[in-house]
């Protein structure tokens, strides 16, 4: 006589299994308890095995002979197929009907995890949250080379899984060597990682050097041009003219000089001929003739004739004009007129020119050291190479950024990661033109807060930034440049730079903006895991992508060190006794 059987298919659908079981507490093995999150084997008649996972319960109640019988129906999602011992993700195999059904156990879902990435490529930061014992390894490789996202409410645990990712990261080595070869940039928005990186190559407003000359066009006039003027055409025109002849300057040895070359121009040099330009005059007889004042004549009321003035041909009078502010002989002759550009259209530029250059806040961009440093020194600063001590990490701490400029100066370092991404797969393609690696110190650039900088808007303010990650984005991997971004507002981001993720860590998310959003760029067959997302606990998230052979519910492993986001104890502080405040401290840190 055959054994009564316990649980049966009883309905498959596309995205989900309908299983009746007769007697729960017999549908368990050992001391397992199943719950939501459970794993189930589905066999089918071709020893295909479809793995899937418990959504919901339910209990059916029917009268049998005059009494009440409860059957109890579980509703799971179907994950993958187990066929010759190797899993394949999807549902689509399993033959019709199915034959049995049985609870998974622990040995077998670690065999599925363990088993689905090679030992050499397994990175391994969580674990599955329904059963800690169960370690979740993804493929470094896919991991890294592809795009990833963080995304979260405030306080499910964003800054402490990037930390533990990082960390973990850079503490993956051989015994035989101090440092590995990972490479990683943090911009750090709201100075958090500090506390969580010591040993990172730490950059902050006292000591971040950016050179304004490898601003391109864009960047430049964003900083210095007023775009809403009625004369900005103007403006820019004059300001193009300007730089490209101060680097034709700067740069005899180079043929070809363009406007947006990467090439030094000197910045105080530009100003001196702005405030020449708008204040020329010239000769009425005799345009090419300008009407400085210096040693070589006088020119007066009574003596000034047609023939007065320094003869200069275009190139010549900007040069000249560069090497200081000169004074110009007025108007009041008939025979001295105003020059092409003294007409006053750029008397409000040369203002706001000279005062931003001149701001102290904005010295790390425009101030001496700035004009100094050179293309190497900027490139090692950023990729954590010191004479003293390199490091894996860089935290760039944007908190003392003044915020007119941050998309600016996210959008300079981005561009500039990039393009040394770029050359040094065409130095080592010419170097091996067999060369497969196009870069064997890859990058990975992770941008905390993303939606500050890379926002789903088109305001003037974020285009630079936003041209520079999209294009990290759409091209970055070829090059050995990678991006993790970390959000709150996922819906915020740019739909160009998010929708290149190929793996998602999901956290609690509660705004249902930012979860649609977020569910119309997962896949469609997560089924309701994607309904957990508001409901998780802080430190568990849903893991998705190529990098891990099934989605998952995973508790992220806590970080060594930890960032300083953690949340202020309000009534333990608050119950203390009354605290006195230095503001003339705080005022003067405020001003600096």
């Amino acid at each position: 006589m055959s054994d009564k059987i316990n649980a049966e298919v009883i309905a498959v659908f596309p995205n989900k299994v309908k299983i009746k079981v007769d007697k729960l507490e017999d549908f368990k093995i050992a001391d397992e308890s199943l719950k939501v999150g459970s794993y189930l084997k589905i066999y089918g008649n071709d020893n295909a095995i479809l793995m899937a996972i418990i959504e919901n319960f339910s209990i059916d109640v029917s009268d049998k002979n005059g009494e009440a019988e409860r059957t109890h129906i579980i509703e799971a999602s179907p994950l993958g197929i187990i066929k010759n011992e190797k899993f394949t993700r999807g549902g689509d195999d399993l033959t019709i009907p199915p034959k049995e059904v049985k609870p998974a156990t622990e040995e077998e879902i670690k065999k599925i995890y363990i088993e689905s990435v090679e030992e050499r490529e397994q990175f391994t930061f969580c674990s599955l949250s329904s059963n800690p014992t169960v370690r979740i390894p993804v493929n470094g490789n896919k991991f890294f080379n592809k795009h990833i996202a963080i995304i979260g409410s405030t306080g499910s645990g964003k800054s402490h899984t990037l930390s533990t990712i990082i960390q973990t990261a850079i503490n993956t080595k051989d015994e035989s060597f101090n440092l590995n070869n990972s490479h990683i940039i943090v911009f750090d928005i709201h100075s958090e990682y500090k506390s969580a990186f010591p040993n990172a190559n730490f950059i902050d407003i006292s000591n971040l050097l950016l050179p304004y000359w490898l601003l391109n066009s864009e960047e430049l006039e964003e900083i210095l041009l007023d775009t809403g003027e009625r004369d900005n055409y103007n403006q820019s025109a004059i300001f193009r003219k300007l730089v490209t002849q101060n680097k034709i300057k700067h740069n005899p040895s180079k043929s070809k000089i363009f406007y947006d070359s990467p090439l030094f121009f000197d910045i105080t040099e530009i100003k001196n001929g702005l405030y020449n330009l708008k204040s020329e005059t010239k000769n009425s007889k005799n345009s090419n003739r300008y009407m400085i004042i210096d040693e070589s004549y006088t020119c007066t009321d009574s003596s000034t004739t047609a023939d007065t003035g320094i003869l200069l041909n275009e190139e010549e009078r900007i040069n000249k004009y560069f090497e200081e502010e000169y004074q110009f002989h007025p108007t009041k002759n008939q025979n001295i007129t105003k020059g092409d550009y003294a007409e006053g259209t750029l008397d409000k530029f040369f203002v706001r020119f000279q005062e931003k250059i001149n701001q102290d806040r904005l010295s790390f961009l425009f101030g001496e050291n700035s004009k100094n440093i050179s293309f190497e020194d900027t490139i090692k600063n950023l990729l954590g190479y010191s004479d003293k001590n390199n490091s894996n990490v860089t935290v760039i701490d944007l908190s003392g950024v003044p915020f007119e400029v941050l998309s600016i100066t996210v959008s300079l370092i981005s561009r500039i990661i990039f393009e040394y991404g770029y050359i040094y797969k065409r130095l080592r393609n010419i170097e091996d033109p067999n060369e497969k690696v196009n870069n064997d110190t890859p990058i990975l650039l992770v941008y905390e807060e993303a939606h500050k900088y890379v926002p789903n808007s088109d305001l003037v303010k974020y285009r630079s930034s936003k041209k520079s990650i999209e294009r990290i984005a759409k091209e970055g991997r070829k090059y050995g440049v990678t991006l993790l971004l970390a959000s709150q507002r996922p819906s915020e981001i740019s739909e160009t730079i998010f929708s290149q993720c190929n793996n998602f860590i999901a956290m609690r998310l509660t705004n249902p903006v930012d979860q649609g959003y977020v569910k119309k760029l997962l896949p469609d067959t997560l089924g309701t895991l994607i309904e957990k997302m508001p409901s998780l606990k802080q430190g568990e998230a849903l893991l998705i992508g190529e990098s891990v052979i099934l989605p998952s519910i995973v508790q992220i492993d806590r970080c060594m060190n930890e960032p300083s986001s953690n949340d202020i104890p309000y009534w333990e502080l608050w119950k203390e006794k009354w605290k006195d405040i230095d503001i003339d401290k705080i005022k003067e840190e405020w001003y600096k």
